[in-house]
């Protein structure tokens, strides 16, 4: 049987292309994942915006699979119009389908503060609007942003003929020598397989979209083992179950 520890609801952006396999690679043994999409075709903010029209319906189909946690898993989706954007669209979703939700946004904050991580630089594929709305979501909750640098793309396929390599570089030179850490924001950037690697060469955390999201869901589902490869933050919890 599938999913016996817990079974991960995620809405994912209809051009992603990395969250469900990151997750997959991922998430402990017994863990499910399941996924359902809403319609985005480019990371700008009115489209970004409009995705979150049919958040209720892409709940109520997760419900269908008995599910025990949904994840709205966009960052900038789930703060790109106003500082409790994140908020209202975990609220909407918990009165659509009365489970525990979270969002990417939630979420990468919420493993910066576990990580006391009191200044931030911040590595995007978005656009600088973009990256400006969601400079003011970080600092609205606190946490300095020492660095927000974006690759300017708006995109799927932009993102995804990134090579590792290029991408290392790209989120290496984002780093502030003032920061405390990296945060690697974009859930359909595929950054986990070198996470580790910069934390490491950097001497700070790195926290990237996907990291941060399933160490939530996890939480909320009382799954609190060590998972190992990915950085300090899925890999420093403590116990098990």
């Amino acid at each position: 049987m599938y999913g016996v520890r817990g079974k991960i609801g995620v809405i994912v952006p209809s051009l992603n292309n990395t969250l469900e396999p990151e997750f997959n690679r991922m998430t402990p043994e017994g863990v499910a994942v399941y996924a359902t999409r809403l319609r985005l075709e480019r990371g700008v903010p009115d489209d970004l915006r409009a995705m979150a029209n049919l958040t209720e319906q892409a709940g109520e189909l997760l419900r269908h699979a008995d599910v025990d946690v949904i994840a709205y898993c966009c960052t900038t989706g789930s703060l790109i119009d106003g500082v409790d954007w994140d908020e209202e669209l975990a609220g909407r979703l918990h009165k659509a389908t009365n489970l525990p939700v979270t969002t990417t946004a939630s979420a990468a904050i919420a493993a910066m503060q576990a990580l006391d991580i009191e200044t931030v630089s911040v590595a995007t594929p978005y656009i600088d609007e973009v990256n400006e709305i969601e400079r003011a979501y970080i600092e609205a909750r606190g946490i300095q942003v020492a660095n927000i640098q974006g690759l300017q793309f708006t995109r799927g396929e932009e993102l995804h003929s990134l090579d590792h390599v290029a991408a290392r570089k790209f989120c290496a030179a984002a780093m502030h020598d003032l920061a405390d850490g990296l945060f690697v924001s974009c859930t359909d950037f595929a950054s986990i397989d070198f996470a580790e690697e910069l934390e490491r060469d950097l001497g700070k955390p790195v926290i990237t979209s996907n990291t941060a999201t399933l160490w939530e869901v996890l939480r909320l589902l009382n799954i609190t083992q060590p998972i190992e490869g990915f950085g300090r933050l899925l890999a420093g919890t403590a116990g098990g179950r």
